[in-house]
């Protein structure tokens, strides 16, 4: 079946996670995307554990459904080729340091003189402008700048980041959605632009509440733990055996929580009748909560609040998400054979679509496993002057 992003092209030139996330987003959607590599070990994210037949398994997990040429961009031939495969490509995808693709003459000024219509899109730490555009940035920086890790966890005493990198990851879809929505225009107007993400603009966009918070009271909210500042009960709780989810997000919800728990009592209670109330008398609920959950287990619970239709759920590790029948029938969980690593188990692709699926075609490629192909029949070069890049150092 055709996929929503058949026929469009991308050029991708990013390593590591931010940029690797995002394109493959693009490739699981149908987009063709030939990732550049630095033939002297390719993308950084290769040598990176853990390992299944000596390859990587992180490399693998974020570059499936692409394919791998090599270019030493240091050289003049190779920037040439560059800028010939850019001629014939809709979308070039770098998260470099800001500065990096003009020092090497193949930055959007000179790209869009080659290809009009090219949506150039860059993500790194902070941007394109601004007094920190220079400085380089990783995952756990960000999450420290952007603020989010003064509100993540039990105490202010102690900042904790989130258990996968999401400063990466949310730079990476927020750069999907840029190249899509460029893309659009382009349809609109034939003309290319350039898109610039920043992973500390997009940690501070997904702040939502602790921003409304800091605005209404002038006071830089702290961390609170698994309980939500605006809703109660909406935290996690002690259970025979574990811990349960309970959200009982309005006033309906806290009286059958309440009804079939054995609090009925509390429903009309003045301390908790209404969510306003609940909120601010939250500690001495949550003792009450937790000391009633503690008698049965987690999954008896699910059980009983399952039949009244009060959002629960229990805290999975990565072992049982990976045979949750839910996630299971989603397809979210895919099984890959690599030719070298063999079976690999990756995350499927989130966005479902009626009419244009996208999936994952193929494992991730070895360094360089397309070259020849893909510079042959885009741009005609044949197996002896492969040959004499690969002896020159270009490829």
């Amino acid at each position: 079946m055709t996929k929503p992003l058949e026929g469009i092209r991308v050029i991708d030139l990013t390593r590591v996670l931010a940029g690797p996330f995002c394109t493959m987003l693009l490739a699981d959607m149908g987009a063709e995307v030939i990732k550049v590599e630095n033939p002297k070990g390719g993308d950084d994210s290769r040598a990176f554990g853990p390992f299944k037949n000596g390859l990587s398994a992180y490399y693998m997990g974020l570059n499936r459904s692409k394919r791998s040429v090599t270019l030493n961009l240091k050289e003049p031939r190779a920037k040439e080729i560059l800028k010939n495969l850019v001629a014939k490509a809709d979308v070039i995808v770098e998260n470099y340091k800001p500065g990096t693709m003009d020092k090497l003459g193949l930055g959007y000024a000179v790209l869009k003189e080659i290809n009009p219509k090219i949506i150039y899109a860059a993500s790194s730490g902070f941007g394109q402008t601004g007094p920190y555009s220079s400085k380089a940035a990783y995952d756990l920086i960000v999450q420290g700048m952007s603020g989010f890790m003064s509100i993540t966890g039990f105490d202010a005493k102690h900042p904790v980041k989130s258990g996968s990198s999401i400063a990466d990851i949310f730079a990476g879809v927020f750069t999907a959605i840029g190249i899509l929505s460029a893309l659009q225009y382009r349809n609109k107007t034939g003309r290319g632009q350039m898109v610039d993400v920043a992973m500390l603009d997009c940690m501070v966009a997904i702040l939502e509440n602790a921003i409304a918070s800091y605005d209404s009271t002038g006071k830089a909210p702290e961390p609170i733990g698994n309980v939500h500042r605006s809703i109660a009960p909406f935290a996690t709780f002690n259970t025979a055996d574990g811990f349960i989810n309970v959200c009982a997000g309005n006033d309906d919800l806290w009286r059958r929580f309440c009804e079939v728990v054995g609090l009925e009592e509390y429903i009309e209670d003045p301390r908790y009748v209404d969510n306003k109330s609940r909120v601010e008398n939250f500690s001495e609920l949550e003792k009450l909560i937790n000391d009633r959950m503690t008698t049965q287990t987690t999954d008896a619970w699910r059980e009983v609040l399952d039949a009244v239709k009060v959002p629960c759920g229990p805290i999975m590790n990565v072992a049982q998400v990976a045979v949750d029948p839910q996630v299971k029938a989603r397809d979210m969980i895919v099984e890959l054979m690599h030719p070298l690593a063999g079976k690999l188990l990756v995350p499927g692709t989130p966005i479902k679509f009626s009419e244009t699926p996208a999936a994952i075609s193929c494992p991730a490629p070895e360094l360089g496993e397309h070259t020849a192909e893909v510079f042959g029949d885009l741009l005609g070069i044949d197996e002896k002057e492969i040959e004499t890049l690969r002896k020159n150092g270009v490829i």
